[in-house]
């Protein structure tokens, strides 16, 4: 797993907290930030991903090219 990928699992879980919690508090403004940073984390993550799957195709063509 890469550091994007990593980045964007815990903006995930900062933004599930900060939900949770404007939700409880009734704080509305907290609950959209917290929706919007796991939003924003969800697309990191799979930006991360992406690009690994990427690198991991380029180095397979890389190792079939040097057989």
């Amino acid at each position: 797993m890469g550091k994007q990928e990593t980045s964007g699992k815990a903006k995930q879980v900062t933004g599930r907290i900060k939900e949770a919690a404007g939700i409880l508090t009734g704080d509305k403004a907290l609950e959209r930030k917290g929706a919007a940073e796991r939003t924003e984390g969800k697309v990191e993550e799979t930006l991360g991903k992406a690009r690994r799957k990427v690198g991991e195709a380029i180095a397979g063509v890389a190792k079939a090219i040097k057989k």
